[in-house]
């Protein structure tokens, strides 16, 4: 299947490809719709014991949403993205099968904030992590801000938001961000080994263990919900709007009238 998203199902595998490696898999709004749908028949298939979701090509599993179509974005249009992300992770969270993050290159953004939805990672030595919010006029806080300090530590997750900067898979598996890194010619083979091992366990018994797992974090849904919100009216603002245009322009922000772009801004 061709298109932004591509959708397979193998012997009891569904693999999830967003299918754009010449944007580095930035997906849009109807790629964060297609793969809600995507999970949505995973969940309702009987046959699908585990998801696997990763990007085309070797250099990006996914840089986030595509800055080139948001940086018009109106607030009822930032909404409606929004609302769609917020499904799509519910799906991810609640879809009762182990979903595998297949991380082959850059995982930025968006890209980390799907990553982070995932029950396990297993990562290509190239693979680089990082977040970029704060440096384009946003914030990571689709299941990021809330998620990342539980698995990194609250210091670690401030320095990654904060900072945006990026790491090695070998640094982000060295702090608890990924399960497992291999080389790149070996992650298919890592990842069909994980596949066949979950296949191998109870399905009732895995979704139980994700319900329960998820539970403490599922108290953060509020603050996701409110996090979301609040991002909305940001993007509405001259400041964030700033970032996003700087970032397609390839410049530095001018985010304060003492920055020195700020006279050509």
């Amino acid at each position: 299947m061709t298109g932004e998203i591509r959708y397979e199902v193998d012997s009891g595998i569904a693999r999830i490809t967003i299918n754009r490696p010449e944007r580095l898999n930035a997906f849009t709004i109807d790629g964060a719709t297609r793969m809600l749908e995507c999970f949505r028949s995973a969940a309702d298939d009987r046959e699908v014991g585990v998801v696997v979701l990763t990007g085309a090509g070797e250099r990006a599993f996914c840089t986030g949403g595509d800055v080139g179509d948001f940086e018009a974005f109106t607030v009822e249009v930032d909404r409606a993205m929004n609302a769609q992300l917020l499904r799509l992770a519910h799906e991810m969270r609640n879809g009762g099968k182990p979903v595998i993050a297949r991380v082959n290159g850059y995982c930025i953004g968006a890209g980390n904030e799907l990553n982070m939805l995932c029950d396990l990672t297993v990562a290509a030595e190239h693979a680089r992590f990082g977040h970029s919010g704060p440096r384009v006029g946003s914030v990571p806080n689709w299941w990021v801000t809330q998620m990342l300090p539980r698995s990194v530590g609250e210091k670690r997750a401030r320095e990654i938001v904060y900072l945006c900067e990026q790491y090695s898979a070998a640094e982000a598996a060295e702090m608890g961000w990924v399960n497992r890194v291999v080389p790149a010619a070996e992650l298919d083979a890592a990842v069909e080994e994980w596949c066949r091992s979950l296949l191998a366990k109870s399905p009732t018994a895995l979704r139980l263990a994700k319900m329960a797992i998820n539970q403490g974090s599922d108290q953060l849904t509020g603050a996701v919900s409110q996090g979301m919100e609040l991002i909305t009216f940001f993007h509405d603002t001259d400041e964030s709007r700033e970032g996003m245009r700087a970032f397609v322009e390839k410049r530095p922000p001018a985010f304060r009238p003492t920055d020195p772009a700020a006279e050509g801004a």
